[in-house]
């Protein structure tokens, strides 16, 4: 089955997200100076995504949703998150809004998240459950789905 990968959707949200901020923008939250704190979120949510793929390549394991993992990579970034790169995309589009500074954009982010959960994380975690098991109901235990 041809499925469309998790960046589809991200650059998806970015698009949506700019469409939304200029053709309905609702309410401005946020005014300059203030927007700049956008910057944080979406600093983070790159740093998130390199780091995490990164250490995917570093355990000689995929990156792509599913697609059998070879390990189970729990060190670095995935201390803080099951799933730091899905919630690295959210941040950056989160980081985004807040840089346009108007209501409707912040909606995408929740949307975002919600899709990448259902479509993206719950499969994979089942997968991971299947493939590591006790090793993985472990991790669950220790470390939060998002943060």
């Amino acid at each position: 089955m041809n499925r469309l990968l998790p960046t589809s959707y991200f650059f998806g949200a970015l698009v949506l997200t700019g469409l939304l901020h200029f053709a309905l923008p609702l309410r401005r939250l946020l005014a300059f100076p203030w927007r700049l704190t956008g910057l944080l979120p979406l600093g983070a949510g790159i740093a998130l995504n390199l780091l995490a793929d990164r250490a995917f390549k570093n355990h000689h394991t995929t990156v792509k949703p599913f697609e059998a993992s070879r390990s189970l990579v729990t060190r670095g970034v995935f201390r803080i998150s099951r799933n730091p790169m899905y919630l690295g995309m959210t941040l950056a589009v989160f980081g985004i809004a807040l840089l346009l500074g108007t209501a409707t954009p912040l909606l995408v982010t929740v949307v975002l998240a919600v899709i990448l959960d259902r479509v993206f994380i719950a499969p994979e975690e089942r997968m991971l459950q299947s493939t590591f098991g006790e090793e993985f109901r472990q991790y669950r235990r220790q470390v939060r789905r998002w943060f």
